[in-house]
């Protein structure tokens, strides 16, 4: 693995009244334009107030002197050290319990958070890991995405009022398979599995990484909470990097689980299916055995070569 430079934060938070609910931790890389339209969807948008901690990666484009200039909770690194080195220093400053991983192309749509509130007083124990669910204008193979619904590609072009008055009447369901942003955690899960794994440098593939490491711990409750909804501008950030850093991704998640995520998504989270309560102990189907039967081929020989 290797990052752009040393690995070097520093860090500000501001003291204030509020009484957070949840801590909202944004890594960006000079996205200034689209920070500042998720930031104000947040603070618009939001039935509670919550603690806002940004991760900023170089943060060249003026991000540094706006987020100081509207005193929000931050850590920076002077290069681009990646998601998951960001989201773990922000996640550093978090004050309340629960921790809830943000992108910044992602535009937070009314009472977000109070639906997601609403799920986590039903929740038995610690032990669960939510999603909003995500709007997105193409369809970018997710089978958890509310997909293709266009109401612009980037702040410039953004429909706000026409999305407003469209996003509710979209239909969808509660979902199986909680992985990707916006998803939340309480904080003693989050700390308990470390966090996101830095290997997974600059940041593909950390999702479901992440989500098994749960898995392993016992954690049955992997939720998409219809109801909550984003509009996400999708890979404003991860577009600037290539297909190269995927393919290792890939290549590194096979490598230390034995099974692509594609199979994990598939038989472990039912990825998309309609939720109705914690997911079921595994089971070593047929069609599994398979999979993870091509797993093992690809693991023996995709060394050196793309996958």
């Amino acid at each position: 693995m290797k990052t752009s430079g040393p690995i070097l934060f520093s860090h500000k938070t501001y003291e204030n009244d509020l009484s957070p609910l949840f801590s909202i931790v944004i890594p960006t890389w000079n996205n200034l334009e689209m920070l500042q339209l998720c930031i104000s969807s947040i603070l618009k948008n939001s039935s509670y107030k919550h603690q806002i901690i940004l991760h900023i990666n170089e943060g060249n484009d003026g991000t540094r002197e706006w987020v100081k200039k509207q005193q929000l909770d931050h850590t920076i690194s002077e290069t681009n050290i990646g998601v998951c080195y960001a989201v773990n220093a922000a996640a550093g400053l978090a004050k309340t319990d629960y921790i809830l991983y943000l992108n910044d192309d992602m535009y937070v749509c009314p009472d977000w958070d109070k639906y997601l509130w609403e799920e986590i007083q039903l929740m038995p124990d610690k032990l669960f890991y939510l999603s909003a669910t995500a709007i997105e204008p193409f369809d970018a193979n997710k089978k958890c995405a509310i997909a293709p619904y266009s109401f612009g590609t980037s702040p410039a072009d953004f429909r706000e009022t026409e999305f407003l008055v469209t996003y509710q009447s979209l239909p969808y369901k509660d979902w199986n398979g909680a992985s990707w942003p916006p998803s939340i955690v309480h904080r003693d899960i989050w700390n308990a599995v470390g966090g996101f794994s830095v290997e997974f440098f600059p940041g593909f593939y950390s999702d479901p990484d992440f989500s098994l490491k749960l898995w392993k711990m016992g954690v049955r409750n992997f939720k998409g909470v219809s109801q909550s909804r984003v509009y996400h501008f999708l890979e404003h950030s991860t577009k600037r990097l290539g297909n190269r850093k995927v393919t290792d991704a890939n290549r590194m998640f096979l490598n230390k689980w034995g099974i692509t995520a594609s199979v994990f998504y598939k038989f472990y989270l039912r990825m998309g299916s309609i939720y109705n309560g914690p997911l079921p102990e595994f089971k070593e189907t047929l069609a599994y055995k398979k999979k993870k039967f091509t797993s093992t081929i690809k693991k023996l020989f995709t060394n050196g070569t793309a996958l």
